[in-house]
């Protein structure tokens, strides 16, 4: 069955638009849920996997809305790769909104954040 962290893997392969690290490790994804989808084409059918209905909860960087429709369209175009996916559904979280202090420790080694004396700890 699929699972939330096969969809946070999945999303470390989205991007954002301004900045050079993934959706998840900026820590702009609030949510996951995942569920079978029992009318999708062949359910119940032996042999054929499951599918899955997917909301992603996402607080974007960007306010702009070209900005939130890209991530969204990158989110849905990303799990539409997934043979398990058969249908994701992003939301546009408003508040709280997305801040620095949210990326991932990951995320702050990525951006070159850590360790670096130049720059601006986030914590």
């Amino acid at each position: 069955m699929l699972s939330e962290q096969d969809i946070l893997v999945a999303l470390r392969d989205c991007f954002d638009l301004s900045l050079p690290c993934n959706i998840v490790d900026l820590g702009m994804v609030r949510g996951v849920r995942v569920a079978v989808d029992p009318e999708a084409p062949g359910a119940g059918i032996a042999g054929v996997p499951e599918k899955h209905r997917v909301v992603v909860e996402v607080a974007p960087a960007n306010a702009a809305d070209e900005a939130r429709m890209q991530m969204s369209e990158r989110i849905r175009n990303r799990l539409a790769g997934l043979e398990e996916v058969g249908e994701t559904t992003v939301v546009v979280i408003e508040s709280p909104p997305w801040s620095p202090q949210q990326i991932t420790p990951e995320g702050r080694r990525i951006l070159g954040l850590e360790g670096n004396p130049n720059l601006v700890q986030i914590r």
